[in-house]
């Protein structure tokens, strides 16, 4: 059933607070968006905490960046919003967030790419990193341009996550299940050597993951 106008504010707002409040944003760190009638969509504004939201402030605009209603400066990273959804007509809902481990694994140069927790290959396949682009800037979407084409989880280099979706709660789920993996790889790295799986699980895997209708699980590294 498609969401209301209301529905879907209320939606954000809930999804903003939950985000929020399992740290994966702070103060006014974070977007989150919800497309509308094809080419328009939902956005949080700039400058506010997803936590403290309420649903008459969201902006509600067209794929040009005009305003269509609201008060206020759409999001810094409306472009990485638009990208996606140009790039993806079936997704729904993107929320950029800045998930600490995830994060941390990026400021180190780390990658969390490589096929080590089954749940997480069957659901994503993997979880690239994208190239360094300046947060806010139009370099954005440039980085994320044809990764976002097969890949519903990235980590952009030094500036957080991108998540998408078919609704607003798919999109948080793969949020908090990407910062999940983060903190039970860092844990495993903490207590010895991470081992990846091998070429006979994974192609177990991509039998369970074809099964359930996820994408294409990694071939063996």
């Amino acid at each position: 059933m498609i969401p209301s106008e209301w529905q879907l504010r209320r939606q954000i707002v809930d999804i903003g607070r939950r985000v929020y409040q399992r740290g994966l944003v702070t103060a006014t760190d974070g977007n989150i968006s919800a497309r509308v009638m094809g080419d328009r969509m939902f956005i949080t504004p700039s400058g506010t905490c997803l936590g403290e939201l309420n649903p008459r402030d969201l902006l509600y605009l067209d794929f040009e960046r005009r305003v269509l209603a609201g008060r206020g400066t759409p999001s810094s990273e409306l472009a990485l919003h638009l990208e996606v959804y140009r790039q993806r007509p079936e997704v729904q809902a993107v929320i950029h967030a800045h998930p600490p481990i995830t994060n941390a694994f990026s400021f180190a140069g780390l990658s969390l790419a490589d096929p080590v927790i089954p749940e997480v290959v069957v659901a994503f396949g993997t979880i690239p990193t994208t190239e360094y682009a300046t947060p806010s800037s139009e370099e954005g979407p440039l980085v994320i341009r044809q990764l976002i084409k097969t890949h519903d989880v990235l980590i952009l280099q030094r500036h957080g996550s991108l998540t998408v979706g078919a609704n607003l709660s798919e999109a948080c789920h793969k949020l908090e299940k990407l910062e999940h993996a983060a903190e039970t790889i860092l844990a495993a790295r903490q207590l010895g050597r991470v081992r990846e799986l091998s070429g006979d699980e994974l192609n177990r895997l991509a039998v369970v993951a074809e099964k359930l209708g996820y994408g294409r699980v990694p071939g063996p590294s």
